[in-house]
């Protein structure tokens, strides 16, 4: 009996000596038979065979750990989902979406996200300053990921299980974070740049912090 839960995609390669084009495609599809660049016929180089079951098995090798996130009115659906997906892969306790940032409901974050949504506990809030405040009063550490006068670099911090709960706040993709929150927060940490652009998309900016600000060894 066929195993349904498999997805096959083919390796398709085209046979036209000037193109060339080589892709994956799924299988049963129709897509790639002709190559999308110059129309030739296309050959089956090999098969990947993906078993999503297995996937959600094998996931979560470490613990939840104890950071959490808070995302100050993130804009792009985009970069939530795709902070979703880097929080599920490092066991990000909880997320907190603030302002204007688009929840799972939005389609384009669940398919950005590819699922990491059901395994991320999250919460929505109107107001991060607010937010802030309180996790202040609950003796939550504050961290802010921003580029300032006074940040220091990420590689000067690392979480370990035995610490205590932290924060990391994450800000808009073009204001960065609100001023109010930044002089609230216990530090201001930045990832050391070399190139003539002072920022990085923010959800790649978030998925490089978080993998080297926790120490998996210690979970």
């Amino acid at each position: 009996m066929k195993n349904t839960s498999l997805i096959v995609y083919l390796i398709r390669e085209c046979t036209n000596r000037e193109c060339e084009f080589r892709f994956p495609a799924p299988e049963d599809s129709g897509i790639g038979i002709n190559c999308p660049k110059c129309k030739s016929i296309t050959n089956i180089i090999r098969e990947i065979v993906l078993n999503p079951d297995l996937k959600e098995t094998i996931n979560h090798v470490f613990p939840i750990n104890n950071l959490e996130v808070v995302l100050d009115n993130v804009r792009s659906s985009f970069n939530v989902g795709a902070i979703f997906r880097s929080s599920d892969g490092a066991g990000i306790s909880k997320i907190h979406l603030c302002g204007i940032c688009p929840s799972p409901l939005n389609i384009k974050v669940h398919k950005t996200a590819l699922g990491s949504e059901l395994s991320v506990p999250y919460e929505i809030h109107n107001n991060a300053l607010k937010l802030i405040r309180d996790q202040k009063k609950l003796g939550k550490r504050i961290w802010a990921l921003e580029k300032t006068n006074t940040s220091i670099s990420i590689e000067q911090y690392k979480l370990c299980k035995t610490d205590p709960s932290t924060v990391l706040v994450v800000g808009n993709e073009i204001s960065g974070i609100d001023p109010d929150i930044l002089a609230i927060c216990d530090e201001q940490i930045h990832i050391p740049m070399s190139g003539i652009k002072g920022s990085l998309n923010v959800a790649i900016a978030f998925g490089i912090a978080i993998y080297n600000l926790l120490d998996f060894s210690s979970y």
